[in-house]
């Protein structure tokens, strides 16, 4: 029997949209592994399985069996229904660890009030909280809840990757907080993979209960210029070492390639023994620090220059310069005249110490552990023979920009406890401890840099860089960051550290109007963050050798735009 040509043309109208949606739903199961946009997913996640744990304060704990099933919960903002079946029989079958995914539909990349973190807190995803709340509620087993994982890897394999780091961390408390009210013996786990710059997503103590690493995540399978470990016991112990500042148990899941066969819980022993035998220093529990703030709060902004041309030194508001050296130059006099003369201007000297270049021309690949092993003595001794007690105040700088990725230094690309050791080694050789010098630790402020950290006991200052170019290929100076752009994002790096910041350099290349006008930027940015002590403009072109096929920026400035800078806080009361 055929239908009436009415009932047809609603059978079309109901149909159509329905198959318009399903269709919609597979092409972006496609794009992000979702199979349909009507129904929220469950199923198990055995690629990652949970191959130990590591509990500085209970190590016995790494050697207990680990009975934890490891599941998988996909939010869909388009969803309408959510069948609970799989995870009800899995959380009745013993522990579960439940990672949950949100998903957008609409999502179109970018920091914009589309993404998963914004509906997130617009409430998108409460009703599916409350749905897994419930169900958790009603397991008598232990229950984990890892949310919205990877998030601080570079990739693009979850919608929440290249996002804020601040709303990342608004979202993850929201939903803690909502899931722990219906589920209070539910425990939230705080999930990066063990990326460098991973606790910049660090959400804060309050609402995680455990952290969880990745043993070769797929997120980081794309990633070049942080390559994985080429050992697992290798990427274990990076991927820990970077969790230092975190008073957490922490899950350790592996991936396709890492399994419960192939991980040897011995590397666990290893690591205790590892941390144990640098618990004074690298890995001491002053590391725990949580929360942002105790820094001191300055009276008077010192501003400097790295002018070797002497086109600024004589602005009368500059009262610090910065002399870079190496060991030849010290061994053969050149850096005791160079001082002298800063001395004798009576101005206050930032000595940039770069561990290389001896007399001998011997290239030295591992200066870092050569200085440990005493080869440099004899040079540190004479160094500290110059600046000691020479009536100004020296800021002493030790193998800066370590934790760049690259190998413009003989100093990058190494091992941190390697870096840290050298650094305490180097700041400790003083044994009359000259009241003149102030200990500055300086990376560029760059992604992972607190994983260099070397210890508030040998550190009075943390010096970060801070140039107008956010990429060598870019050469169109209207292209450069402002200055509080990059501050922002150096500075929240810092949050673990209690101490002062002093911008040890800063340039911007371009017209001296456009260079004008981003250093008033950075005077309003300075003038409001009184955590900052000093300032240095780096007043020359940049190594060539550095920039390879690409010209290399001048970050010269005129004399004009200098007085014009250092202007601002002398005119400024609460410089």
């Amino acid at each position: 029997m055929s239908l009436p040509v009415k009932a047809k043309k609603l059978w079309v109208y109901i149909f159509v949209p329905v198959l318009l949606i399903v269709l919609a739903g597979a092409y972006i199961g496609g794009k992000y592994r979702i199979k349909s946009v009507l129904f929220n997913e469950y199923y198990e996640r055995s690629n990652e399985p949970i191959v130990g744990i590591y509990d500085r304060e209970h190590p016995a704990i790494s050697q207990s069996p680990l009975n934890i099933t490891h599941c998988t919960v996909v939010w869909k903002s388009t969803a309408i229904h959510f069948n609970d079946d799989g995870l009800t029989k899995a959380l009745k079958k013993g522990n579960t660890l439940i990672t949950v995914e949100t998903w957008m539909k609409n999502y179109l990349g970018g920091q914009d009030d589309r993404n998963v973190l914004y509906e997130t807190l617009n409430g998108k995803f409460d009703n599916d909280i409350n749905e897994l709340g419930n169900v958790i509620a009603k397991s008598s087993h232990e229950v984990y809840v890892r949310w919205n994982p990877d998030m601080e890897v570079p990739a693009r394999e979850y919608q929440w990757q290249f996002q804020s780091h601040e709303k990342y961390a608004q979202a993850f408390n929201y939903v803690a907080l909502k899931l722990k009210a219906l589920a209070p013996h539910a425990k939230m786990v705080w999930g990066p993979s063990g990326f460098p710059g991973d606790t910049e997503y660090w959400p804060g103590p309050e609402h995680v209960d455990l952290v969880s690493i990745t043993l070769g995540s797929n997120s980081e399978k794309s990633q070049t210029a942080y390559p994985l470990q080429n050992t697992v016991p290798e990427m274990l112990r990076s991927k820990l070492h970077r969790m230092r500042f975190i008073n957490k148990p922490i899950l350790i899941l592996g991936s396709p390639v890492v399994g419960k066969a192939n991980f040897n819980k011995d590397w666990l022993t290893q690591e205790y023994a590892y941390m144990d035998k640098y618990k004074s220093t690298v890995y001491s529990p002053e590391n725990y620090n949580y929360k942002n703030g105790g820094k001191p709060v300055r009276a008077h902004l010192a501003i400097g220059v790295f002018d070797p041309n002497r086109r600024l030194i004589h602005d009368p508001n500059v009262s610090v310069e910065h002399l870079f050296t190496d060991w030849g130059e010290i061994q053969r006099g050149e850096f005791l005249k160079k001082f002298d003369s800063v001395i004798n201007r009576h101005h206050d000297v930032i000595v940039t110490m770069e561990p290389w270049r001896d007399i001998s021309k011997k290239p030295d690949n591992n200066v870092l552990q050569s200085t440990l092993n005493g080869r440099y003595d004899p040079i540190i001794k004479e160094l500290y023979g110059i600046i000691s007690n020479c009536g100004q105040t020296v800021y002493l700088r030790w193998a800066h920009e370590m934790e760049i990725p690259i190998h413009r230094y003989a100093w990058q690309s190494q091992d941190p406890v390697t870096y840290i050791n050298s650094f305490r080694y180097f700041m400790q050789f003083d044994k009359g401890h000259a009241k003149n010098i102030r200990r500055v630790w300086g990376p560029a402020g760059d992604r992972g840099s607190a994983d260099w950290w070397p210890g508030n006991d040998v550190v009075d200052y943390v010096s970060i860089a801070i140039y107008g170019l956010p990429d060598k290929n870019i050469t169109d100076p209207n292209k450069q960051e402002a200055f509080n752009t990059i501050f922002d994002r150096k500075y929240h790096r810092m949050r673990f550290l209690n101490r002062p910041l002093f911008i040890t350099e800063i340039g911007v290349k371009g017209p001296e109007e456009y260079q004008k006008n981003w250093l008033k930027g950075v005077a309003a940015t300075l003038i409001s963050n009184r955590h900052v002590f000093g300032v240095c403009y780096f007043n020359l072109y940049d190594n060539p050798k550095a920039w390879g096929n690409i010209k290399a920026p001048d970050w010269s400035i005129s004399p004009q735009n200098m007085q014009t800078f250092s202007n601002y806080f002398t005119n400024n009361k609460k410089n």
